[in-house]
């Protein structure tokens, strides 16, 4: 084995290393003032699409509906905490009661 090419590969891997840090190190000095906001818009986001595809069930509706049906098992575990947040106390779907 060459010892150049074997030197070669631990300087590449010890600044992939270093650049990976840096990358690290830059994007929690940057998003560290946002990222209670950004959470916070994400569930936000995440409340409206569980909204748009419960709406068929809700009683809006929803020319997609055959596409957000396929969607409705990946809800089923955080229906609970969305329809308190809500601000409804029961479930308002009489097929699902979580509580």
């Amino acid at each position: 084995m060459d010892p150049r090419k074997d030197s070669l590969a631990q300087w590449w891997g010890r600044m992939t290393s270093r650049w990976a840090s840096v990358s690290r190190s830059l994007e929690e000095y940057y998003a560290r003032p946002y990222r209670q906001a950004l959470a916070r818009e994400r569930r936000d986001e995440d409340d409206f699409f569980t909204l748009v595809v419960l709406g068929e069930a809700l009683g809006v509706p929803d020319p997609a509906a055959y596409y957000s049906a396929e969607l409705l098992p990946y809800l089923f575990e955080d229906f609970h905490s969305w329809h308190r947040r809500m601000g409804m106390p029961r479930s308002p779907l009489d097929h699902m009661s979580c509580c």
